[in-house]
Order: C-alpha cells, then structure tokens, then sequence
C-alpha cells in the first residue's frame, strides 16, 4: 500500500465524489447542509455516492448544527439507516455542557457501529480540555482520527498547538491520526508535513466557485500534488 499522506475532501452528491477521486483524494466525507457545518447525508445520497467511487467514504452522524448531541435516539438511528445501507466508516464528535467529551452520546454511536473506524470531529476544537478529551477517548473501538484545526479559530492560529500535539504521538490519547482541517491553505503544509502531520481534509479549497459549486477536479489535484511534493 502506498504511504502516502491522506487527502479528504467533503462530497455532497456523487458530482462531486467522482471529481474528488479523479482529483486524487484518497477518502471522502459525506455530508449535507453546509449551512448547519454539515449534518448527516440520505441513505440515497450514500448509496449513489458509493456505486460511483471505490474509495473509502466517512459518513457524517449529526443532526443538529453545534457539538451537543441532540436526541441520541435520532442519532442512533441514523447510525442504523448507514450501516444497513453498506457504510463502514463514520465522522461524529459531541461535548456535554462543561465542555468535554459527551461519553453518553458517543459511547451509544460506538456501540452501534460495531468496531467501524471513526473520526472524531472539530469538537476537539471546542473542548475545555484538549488534552483530557482526548484521554477521555482513547480506549473506545474504532476511534483512529481527529479531525482538529487546533484551535477554534482555524488552521493559522491552531498550528503550535497542532505540531505539539504530533509530537505527541504514539501516547496515551494520541494514537490516532491528526487529519487537519479548518481554514486550511495550501501555505500550511510545509510546516504540517514537517511537523510529521500526515492527513488533511479540505471542503471549500475543492470548490472554487464556493459551496454553490461542484467540487473541482483541478483543485483537488493542486492539494495531490502539493502533499506530494
């Protein structure tokens, strides 16, 4: 297999799942309504996207606009509706009211999943503490991504705290795979690659013409090869 660094690009419709993979993007988020920071796509919209690419797809469980779980019974459902459609990976990521990991909504998702990888999304960013979230899940099944900008800000202001957290990896609560994304610009990515940082995720950077637009393969292949280089 080859080793290298991860592309994810966030696909609406199969549109722009087939331009991101000819793009080169290595793996795909699913998402709907930009407007609420995406939310969990239909079972239609999973399966169109999954008969026309044969690359990974990581599905979106969020139903609700913000980091609070909302009604959990919903979630699990939706859980249910994707892995009965064929989905086998996932992106979610909840905080109870003091800021830490909501173990109760995430620990249900978790069990539902049955051993699925997942990504636990830019929540991290708006945890009281990064540091004891991460710890907080460390141990549950199928957690092996962080989707985090560093800092709710975005990528510029997240950087120190990103390239601390890669030299932490391998530890306790750090095992899984930084994947960067947030305000990301291609200007990062010398110092991330440096870093030893080796994913990255991108929505807007894909689609030129905004979230009004498809995502471009051209653009894509900007970012290819930039994490190439």
């Amino acid at each position: 297999m080859s080793n290298r660094a991860v592309l994810e690009v966030i696909a609406l419709d199969a549109e722009d799942a087939v331009a991101a993979q000819a793009g080169g993007a290595d793996r795909l988020e699913l998402v709907t309504d930009m407007a609420a920071d995406g939310l969990t796509p239909s079972r239609e919209t999973f399966a169109a996207i999954r008969s026309t690419v044969d690359i990974p797809l990581r599905v979106m469980l969020r139903v609700a606009d913000g980091f609070a779980a909302g009604d959990i019974d919903v979630l699990v459902g939706k859980a249910h509706e994707m892995r009965d459609a064929g989905a086998d990976e996932f992106v979610f990521g909840f905080l109870d009211a003091d800021g830490r990991a909501d173990l109760v909504a995430v620990e249900r998702l978790v069990a539902e999943l049955d051993g699925c990888r997942w990504t636990f999304h830019r929540a991290i960013d708006r945890a009281a503490d990064r540091d004891a979230l991460r710890k907080q899940l460390a141990d549950l099944p199928g957690l092996d991504t962080f989707l985090t900008a560093g800092s709710p800000a975005g990528v510029d202001a997240g950087i120190p705290t990103l390239v601390a957290e890669a030299a932490h990896g391998g530890e306790p609560g750090y095992e899984a795979q930084i994947l960067v994304g947030g305000g990301l610009h291609l200007h990062h990515l010398p110092e991330l690659r440096a870093a030893g940082i080796d994913a990255v995720h991108i929505g807007g950077a894909a689609r030129p013409s905004g979230w009004s637009g498809p995502v471009d393969a051209a653009a894509v292949r900007e970012w290819r090869e930039a994490l190439d280089a």
